[in-house]
C-alpha cells in the first residue's frame, strides 16, 4: 500500500512481524485504509488519555469514517502515574468486557504512557492481540511508539515489568504535534539529539542548525527529523529487537535520567525527555570525566541541549531527594545491572556511542557527588 507524497514510510523489516511508519502532516488520513485491511469484524478498541480524547478524539473518528469501523473508547487520566499495575488491571477488564479477541485490534493513541501500557496490554490480551501505535507525542513518535518495547512501571523502578511486542503499524502525524505544550515538544526532541549523538553526526548538526523549525513544526522539517530518528531507531531494532547488543545504544542517558524520575517519583516536575536530556549531558561529562568522551564534545553536547530549553544538568533538584547515593542506588535497580556495576551508554564523541559494559557504581556515585556541587 503506497502513502500520499507528502508522507514518508519508514519500513521496520522484521519478517513475518515487518511492519510501516508513517510521518508526516497528515498521516492520520492513513488509518482507516490500512485498518480496514487488518480487521477481521468492522470495530476496535482505542486506548487514550483524557486530554488526548479532548483535542483529537474527533480526528481519529474522522480518519476511520470511511471504513465503516466501531470505536469502542477507553480514556485514562494523564501522565507517568497512569503507567501503572492498577491502570493496566483496568485496561485489561476493559478489553475483556468489550469481548476483545485475538483478532480484534487496539489502539493505543497517546504518549509514550498509553502506548508503553496500551502494548503491554495488547500482548497479555488471550496472548496477544492486534496493536496499533498512534502516537501524539514527539517523544512517543521517535521513540516509544517503535520497537516493541512495553512496560509498566513499579514503585522500584521504571519499565521493569514489561514485554517485547511489536505493533502492526505506527502513524506518527506531525500535525497531531499541534496541541502539545512547547514543554512536552523539546522533551521529544532530547529524544531526537539522542540519535544524532548515538551515531550520526551529520544528523546533530543538522538538528544543531535547524532545530528550531522542528520545534516549531515546520512540516518539512519536522517530517525529517521524525523519519529519521524512526529509521535510525527501526535499523537498531532490526539488528537487535531484544536488545541483547546494539539495542542497549538507545539506552544513551536512560540510565541516569531513569534514576532521576525515579528519585521524582514521577512527578510531573520531571518529565521523560527531560530527565533523558540530563541523563545525556551527564553521561558525555562523565565520559569526559574517565577520558573516553573529548571534553569539547562534552562541552557542545550540554551547549545544545541548554540552547534547546531543555536541563543539562542537576541545578534547580532538591539536594535530599536527589543525593548521590540514592541515585546510585536506583542505577543498581536497572534491568541490566549485575552485581554493584552497569552497563552505561557512553560516547567516544558526538555520533560514537558505545556499551561501558560495567561501569563502577561507587564511581558515578562520586561524580553525580561533584555534579550536584557544582550545581549548587
Amino acid at each position: 500500500m503506497t502513502s500520499p507524497a507528502n508522507l514518508e514510510t519508514v519500513r521496520v523489516d522484521l519478517g513475518e512481524r515487518a511492519y510501516d511508519i508513517l510521518v508526516g502532516h497528515g498521516a492520520l488520513s492513513e488509518l482507516g485504509p490500512r485498518l480496514s485491511v487488518m480487521l477481521k469484524r468492522p470495530r476496535a478498541f482505542v486506548l487514550t488519555d483524557e486530554s488526548v480524547a479532548r483535542h483529537h478524539r474527533a480526528a481519529l473518528e474522522a480518519a476511520v469514517a470511511g471504513a465503516d469501523v466501531k470505536l469502542d473508547w477507553l480514556a485514562m487520566p494523564p501522565g507517568e502515574k497512569t503507567k501503572s499495575f492498577s491502570s493496566l488491571e483496568t485496561v485489561l477488564d476493559w478489553l475483556l468486557a468489550g469481548g476483545a479477541d485475538r483478532g480484534d485490534v487496539l489502539i493505543a493513541f497517546g504518549g509514550g504512557v498509553i502506548g508503553d501500557m496500551g502494548g503491554l496490554a495488547a500482548s497479555l490480551m488471550k496472548r496477544g492481540m492486534v496493536f496499533v501505535q498512534v502516537p501524539t507525542t514527539l517523544l512517543a513518535q521517535v521513540d516509544s511508539s517503535v520497537g516493541g518495547k512495553t512496560a509498566v512501571n513499579t514503585p522500584r523502578g521504571k519499565n521493569l515489568i514489561g514485554a517485547f511486542y511489536q505493533p502492526r503499524l505506527v502513524i506518527a502525524d506531525t500535525a497531531l504535534l499541534a496541541t502539545l505544550p512547547e514543554r512536552e515538544l523539546k522533551a521529544g526532541y532530547a529524544e531526537i539529539l539522542k540519535y544524532g549523538l548515538i551515531n550520526d553526526a551529520p544528523f546533530f548538526d543538522w538538528l544543531s542548525v535547524n532545530g528550531q523549525k522542528v520545534l516549531a513544526l515546520d512540516p518539512a522539517a519536522a517530517r525529517h527529523a521524525v523519519a529519521k530518528s524512526c529509521a535510525a531507531k527501526a535499523a537498531i531494532v532490526v539488528e537487535d529487537e531484544t536488545e541483547t547488543g546494539v539495542r542497549q545504544l538507545l539506552n544513551l542517558g536512560h540510565t541516569f535520567g531513569h534514576a532521576l524520575e525515579a528519585a521524582n517519583e514521577y512527578g510531573a516536575d520531571l518529565l521523560h525527555g527531560e530527565a533523558v536530556a540530563a541523563g545525556m549531558a551527564l553521561a558525555f561529562r562523565y565520559g569526559a570525566e574517565l577520558g573516553v568522551t573529548p571534553a569539547a564534545d562534552a562541552e557542545r553536547v550540554s551547549k545544545v541541549i541548554a540552547a534547546s530549553g531543555l536541563p543539562s544538568d542537576l541545578s534547580g533538584r532538591d539536594r535530599q531527594r536527589f543525593a548521590a547515593p540514592h541515585l546510585a542506588k536506583l542505577m543498581q535497580q536497572d534491568k541490566k545491572a549485575r552485581g554493584g556495576r552497569v552497563p552505561l551508554i557512553l560516547a567516544r564523541g558526538i555520533g560514537a556511542a558505545y556499551i561501558h559494559p560495567d561501569a563502577d557504581l561507587a564511581s558515578i556515585e562520586d561524580f553525580l557527588a561533584r555534579e550536584l556541587l557544582e550545581t549548587a
